[in-house]
């Protein structure tokens, strides 16, 4: 389980640091087009933020209302414990 959680941690920190790298591109794509008067792909840009931010927090709320309504019926199936 030790091994696992630390093959977790080193695979998420080099994910972590390859996508800060990519938000100086991104940022100077924004500012680029903004200067030439476009400003629709600031706001794309924005809201794949969001949908990036909020997937993970939706998932893991279903899975946990998924276990709970689980754990629920079988409390009432085998009776409290």
């Amino acid at each position: 389980m030790k091994k696992l959680l630390l093959i977790a941690f080193f695979s998420l920190t080099t994910l972590t640091q390859e996508a800060l790298a990519q938000c100086a591109m991104c940022r100077a794509t924004v500012e680029n087009n903004l200067s030439n008067g476009d400003i629709g792909i600031g706001a794309g840009l924005n809201f794949g933020i969001l949908y990036l931010f909020v997937m993970p927090y939706l998932a893991v709320g279903i899975i946990g209302f998924l276990w709970y309504r689980h754990s629920k019926a079988n409390s009432k199936k085998y009776g409290s414990v």
